[in-house]
C-alpha cells in the first residue's frame, strides 16, 4: 500500500495587505452580505467575482422555504457572471458573512460543497484557477491555486 500527501497553500493576511483591487472585490462581497435574504438560517452571505475584463459582479445566498430551493451567494454570483458575460473567465472570488447576530464573521467561511463543485466546474470552463478570498474580521485566507486548495481530489469531467 501507498500513501498520498495532499499539501494546500494558503494565505493568511489582514485586508490592509491585499492589492487594491483584492480590497475592491471584498467590500462588495461584504456589501453583498446585507442583501441576503436568509429567513431561515439568519446566515448572511455574500460574494463578488471578479472576471478577466475587470468586470465585478456581486451575490447573496437566497433562502426559500422549500428547501433547498435557495442558492448560495457564490453560486448566485457565479450565475450571473455566467448569464451575462459568458465569455469573461471568472478570475477572482470574494466571500464573506454575517453571523446569526448580523455581525461581520470574526473567522473566515469557506464554500459549501455544492458550491466547491461549481467552483471546479468554472475552473474547468475557462482552464485557470480562480483566486479566491475568505473574509473574516481576523484575518483573511487567499487561495492563490483556486479551489483545489479545498477540493484537491476533485470531481471534473471524465
Amino acid at each position: 500500500m501507498k500513501e498520498l500527501t495532499l499539501k494546500s497553500t494558503i494565505k493568511v493576511c489582514q485586508i490592509e495587505e491585499l492589492s487594491k483591487a483584492d480590497q475592491e472585490l471584498l467590500s462588495v462581497a461584504i456589501d453583498s452580505t446585507t442583501k441576503s435574504y436568509a429567513p431561515y438560517s439568519h446566515f448572511c452571505v455574500g460574494a463578488a467575482v471578479r472576471l478577466a475584463n475587470n468586470c465585478i459582479l456581486p451575490g447573496c445566498n437566497q433562502e426559500n422555504a422549500a428547501f433547498p430551493s435557495g442558492l448560495c451567494a457564490e453560486r448566485s454570483a457565479i450565475f450571473a457572471a455566467g448569464a451575462q458575460y459568458p465569455d469573461q473567465a471568472v478570475v477572482a472570488l470574494a466571500i464573506a458573512a454575517r453571523d446569526t447576530t448580523g455581525q461581520l464573521t470574526e473567522e473566515p467561511i469557506s464554500p459549501c460543497g455544492t458550491c466547491r463543485q461549481v467552483i471546479i466546474e468554472t475552473e474547468t470552463r475557462f482552464k485557470q484557477p480562480v483566486r479566491i478570498l475568505l473574509y473574516g474580521q481576523s484575518k483573511v485566507y487567499v487561495l492563490e491555486e483556486g479551489i483545489k486548495a479545498l477540493m484537491p481530489l476533485s470531481f471534473t469531467e471524465f
